[in-house]
């Protein structure tokens, strides 16, 4: 084998055997999550030592319209982006053998472009580790598997099982549900087998059709890489069985919407000891002031976890979202959940980010907050004891008062890169801007004829 692939991971390794790599595809997620980047066959790889692309696919709307550049002109100046060889995975579902490997954006000078959105999570992590902390995370993962819906103008619906029948909701935890979709779960595992991604449980939610699959905890930039692999995998094991995987925060009216929850600690880097708690095993100073972040700073970061208009439809009462930034101790209905662990598994859990949110993105953010808290000191309001199911002003209704709201924290701003904050806000607004353009069915049955 070449020098490059001695480089790669023992499961990229592991795919290749003793066959010949046909394929490598350069890939960087966008401000959407969105893989983009060059396919090129394996041998014109092995001797290039980087790649170019334009700055400007951190401008490209979700609707691949361009959004205004926040800084100069519009040159499309290239980045220089250099492979992570330790994400290198196959891509096992294609018919030669093709690996996948996440790059890194870098000006031409060498700096890591700043709103890269890999490049933001790794400066809170940048912050983090400046302090001797080391954040450790674990995301969940829930989408919905959908017939196939080639009509925009028709709704969504769920697949059929292997009993001829539809996905049925309200399953929640049902093995014989999960079973409906067999065939799709089974190629997940094996995709995710031959990545080297590393499934900690799949199970049934409460929607038609829909899936949670957690991950194990790590390393953030780890753990957003996976949940980027993931998302792709998960897309083609669909395929293959006739059907949809959506990643839509709000994809069926009258069913729940899908969450990514992040679970997160804080390790001193020298000890590795959760700083959360103490030598007693009790709650420090720490990890309520982690807590006092997320409530300060979460209504900001709202416009990252929460990306699209249709992101909004999932903070609903009463459909399992929490719709509040109260926080309590194993309490589901509040939107920062301290699950039951031991003093080392100590965690705080952040409900609010949807599915739809760019992982890097989703987890930089939660960071951000936390990391305010610790360094701001200041303490959470009290637990919140019964249903956190109320009405509540934290949480902006839609996407034009979350930017707002983003760009008037400006602590929050300056964790996350004023650079990064200026691309993110002009591409979300030129996206609202978009859908405001657009006539739904509702104001067409109700209005036309009635106003």
């Amino acid at each position: 084998m070449s020098k490059w692939t001695d480089q790669l991971p023992e499961a990229a390794r592991n795919y290749i055997g003793d066959r010949r790599v046909d394929e490598v595809e350069c890939v960087i997620g966008d401000i959407a999550g969105v893989a983009r980047g060059k396919a090129m066959p394996a041998a014109k790889f092995a001797y290039q030592t980087n790649y170019f692309l334009p700055n400007s696919i951190f401008l490209q709307t979700i609707t691949g319209e361009w959004a205004d550049n926040p800084f100069d002109a519009f040159t499309e100046p290239d980045m220089i982006l250099e492979p992570d060889f330790t994400t290198a995975t196959a891509a096992p579902w294609t018919a030669d053998v093709t690996l996948q490997v996440i790059h890194d954006a870098k000006d031409q000078d060498g700096n890591l472009v700043p709103f890269a959105p890999r490049n933001v999570l790794r400066r809170i992590m940048d912050l983090y580790a400046a302090q001797g902390w080391t954040p450790v995370v674990a995301p969940e993962m829930e989408f919905f598997l959908t017939a196939r819906n080639i009509d925009p103008n028709q709704p969504v619906i769920p697949p059929m099982g292997r009993s001829g029948r539809r996905a049925a909701g309200k399953q929640a935890y049902s093995l014989s549900a999960i079973d409906e979709y067999g065939k799709v779960i089974d190629d997940i595992y094996d995709f995710a087998e031959a990545q080297g991604l590393e499934i900690d449980g799949i199970l049934q939610e409460g929607g038609a059709g829909q899936i949670e699959l957690n991950l194990a905890h790590g390393d953030p930039i780890r753990l957003a890489d996976d949940v980027f692999f993931f998302k792709r995998l998960i897309r083609e094991a669909a395929l293959r069985h006739d059907c949809f995987a959506t990643f839509m925060a709000k994809p069926i009216a009258g069913e729940p919407g899908s969450a990514m929850h992040i679970h997160t600690s804080v390790v001193d880097s020298k000890t590795g000891k959760n700083i959360f708690s103490d030598k007693k095993g009790g709650e420090t100073e720490h990890f309520l002031h982690f807590i006092a972040g997320m409530q300060n700073h979460l209504t900001g970061a709202i416009a990252l976890l929460a990306p699209y208009v249709n992101s909004y439809r999932r903070y609903v009462p009463d459909f399992a979202a929490p719709i509040n930034l109260e926080w309590g101790r194993d309490n589901r209905t509040t939107g920062i959940r301290i699950p039951i662990s031991s003093p080392a598994g100590r965690r705080v859990e952040n409900r609010l980010p949807g599915m739809d949110c760019n992982p890097y993105l989703g987890i930089a953010a939660t960071l951000a907050c936390g990391y305010l808290g610790l360094m701001e000191k200041k303490d959470p309001r009290p637990e919140f004891a019964g249903s956190a199911y109320i009405d509540s002003d934290d949480i902006p209704t839609n996407m034009g008062d979350a930017l707002d709201l983003l760009e008037e924290d400006q602590a929050l701003c300056d964790v996350l890169g004023p650079e990064f904050v200026a691309v993110y806000d002009s591409v979300k607004r030129n996206e609202y801007k978009e859908f405001l353009q657009v006539i739904s069915p509702w104001e067409r049955e109700h209005l036309l004829l009635n106003v």
